[in-house]
Parts: structure tokens; sequence; C-alpha cells
């Protein structure tokens, strides 16, 4: 599996998962000139972007360790554009980050305010 590929599978096993939740999907993978942000979603008064983590197994990390604070940087600013274009009023901005341990069945962790963000 090519790795455009293993991330769209990680990411809608992540879609998923959140729908589950209760969640409203709003965007995937949104681009702006600072990088991407994954899934952005809605709940109740939380406007969340989220980072997915997909790795084979959890035997060299976490996939939640991959999130470094560059790539934490680069989601924060990339947020700050995204909200700039949109109007979501009074909603709560948070940081998630939901990480896949591709086993099987795949286990699925969602840190909710995994990091803050400056937006």
């Amino acid at each position: 599996m090519k790795t455009s590929e293993k991330g769209r599978f990680g990411e809608d096993l992540a879609c998923r998962f959140l729908i589950k939740k209760g969640y409203n999907i709003i965007e995937r993978n949104w681009r702006s000139r600072y990088g991407e942000i994954d899934i952005i979603a809605e709940k109740d008064d939380n406007l969340v972007f989220a980072e997915v983590k997909l790795r084979k197994n959890k035997d060299f990390a976490l996939p939640s360790e991959y999130v470094d604070s560059r790539k934490i940087r680069k989601i924060s600013m990339t947020a700050g554009v995204y909200l700039s274009e949109r109007d979501f009023g009074n909603k709560t901005i948070r940081f998630d980050i939901i990480e896949i341990v591709n086993s099987s069945p795949p286990l699925i962790r969602h840190m909710e305010n995994a990091f803050y963000g400056e937006v």
C-alpha cells in the first residue's frame, strides 16, 4: 500500500470513528500554504482540527509521538487561515490527535485537546 493510500485508509477509519461519536465532518485534507489539516469536524460547540496518525504497530513509538512541535505549528497556522476565511461564531477551537495502530481490528485512540495551537 502506498503512503497516500495508507493516509486515506487512516483518515477513513478516523472519520467513521468520529461520526459514530456524533461528530459532523466538515472538511478533509484542507490545505493552505502552511500545511494540511487531515480532518475538520464539529460537535456541539466545538470546532475540531484533527491530525490522524496511522502506524503498523507501536513497537517503535506511539503514533501520536510523531506530532512534533514543527507539525503543531503548521497545523495551528493552517487552522488560523481556515478560520480567517469562515465564520464559525462562538465555537470552541480544539486540536485533537487520532492515533491508529493498524492491527486486526485497528486500535483507535482519540486524544481530545492533544495540543494547543495559536489561532
